[in-house]
């Protein structure tokens, strides 16, 4: 996927931990999403690792937006995470983060989500699946 895959209209103003954090949307198309973040030194943990709590706020945030994708700038719909199940399977190497979850199924008024972390020379960081409920639209 490119960065075509991400209509700017849709974009959404930054959420405060967004900004903190310093991620981004990179991709948001119906069923899939990818956020990505630089690795700086705020994020590392005190091995001088990306923080677990990082791969899981970006892995929520990936699969998230993934079952929220509505196409219409005006009619932006919501979720509330039920479940986040995270997998740490490497360390990352590079110098920047990729989340990308894909929401797999659901009805009405949940659905269910895959997703995985990489880091920018390919390696699978974390994988992770979630249950996420519908809101209201914004």
């Amino acid at each position: 996927m490119s960065s075509s895959d991400l209509d700017p209209r849709l974009l959404e103003d930054s959420s405060p931990m967004q900004q903190h954090l310093g991620f981004e949307m990179t991709a948001w198309q119906p069923d899939f999403a990818r956020v990505e973040i630089p690795l700086s030194d705020v994020l590392m943990n005190r091995q001088g690792l990306p923080h677990g709590g990082v791969h899981a706020t970006l892995l929520d945030s990936a699969m998230g937006f993934a079952g929220c994708y509505t196409g219409d700038p005006e009619k932006r719909q919501m979720a509330l995470t039920l479940s986040l199940t995270v997998n740490y399977l490497a360390q990352a190497t590079g110098t920047r983060l990729v989340a990308e979850g894909w929401r797999t199924g659901g009805g009405r008024k949940t659905y269910f989500a895959e997703g995985n972390v990489t880091d920018d020379t390919g390696n699978v960081i974390a994988t992770a699946t979630g249950v996420f409920r519908y809101r209201g639209m914004a």
